[in-house]
């Protein structure tokens, strides 16, 4: 169980949405919590909203739940996600968490990794240039034992994709179970492949949190060696016509 701190100043979770923890209805239905981490301005949602909508309706049934984190306040993006790891323990008891971030939640998710009920982590174009190009980049040992995916459009103007991809190749050396997929031809809001990020992602944290099982793509690149498995294209019109 992890330690609980301090509730973070501005955060807080919204509505739950997936497995039924209303009326009629018992936390024991609850196997799986999802915390999505938006980016910093809401005129650039990117797929997170998308995202939500297809969690709820993939995990429900597999008593999965999703809050999106609302962030305000000064208190640092990972702290705050930190603190919805501790809300979510709080509340629905010693199930698995995963962090999926976009942008500046993207890093937040990575960083805040470490929490003791974190066992996932999906960080869609993570904002990195400040850190990965600095003498200290950023850290990924808190990645260790959790598995990761990592989606980085290759025409991202605000955050270079190969910062991304030099963090995945450093946390691939202490984690086997990191995966990061590149989406040809898009930019930092992802708009022309949402879709097939939604549905990647989706595949992605329904296998770790809930299922153990994977889309052929993204068991590939969790076993391909590096660089391949960090460098796998997102085919188009992925999630058509995946078998679970």
């Amino acid at each position: 169980m992890a330690q609980h701190a301090p509730p973070a100043r501005g955060a807080r979770l919204g509505r739950a949405a997936g497995a039924r923890t209303g009326s009629g209805s018992t936390d024991s239905a609850v196997n799986g919590v999802v915390l999505l981490l938006p980016g910093a301005s809401r005129f650039s949602p990117g797929p997170m909203r998308p995202l939500a909508r297809a969690l709820a309706r993939a995990g429900g049934p597999e008593g999965l739940v999703t809050h999106m984190v609302i962030h305000g306040g000064d208190t640092a993006r990972e702290e705050q996600a930190a603190w919805a790891a501790d809300e979510a323990v709080r509340r629905y008891g010693d199930v698995p968490v995963c962090l999926a971030g976009y942008d500046t939640g993207g890093l937040a998710a990575l960083r805040a990794a470490g929490h003791g009920a974190v066992n996932s982590v999906v960080a869609i174009a993570p904002c990195l240039a400040a850190t990965e190009r600095a003498d200290s980049p950023e850290p990924v040992k808190q990645l260790s034992g959790r598995q990761v995916l990592i989606v980085h459009g290759t025409n991202d103007a605000r955050s270079d994709p190969e910062d991304s991809f030099r963090l995945a190749a450093r946390a691939k050396k202490a984690n086997r179970t990191t995966c990061r997929f590149e989406v040809h031809s898009d930019g930092h809001g992802l708009h022309e492949h949402q879709p097939e990020v939604v549905a990647l992602a989706v595949d992605f944290i329904l296998g770790a949190v809930s299922s153990g099982r994977y889309s052929r793509p993204v068991t590939d690149a969790l076993a391909a060696p590096p660089p391949l498995g960090l460098r796998m294209p997102l085919a188009s019109g992925f999630g058509r016509s995946l078998r679970r």
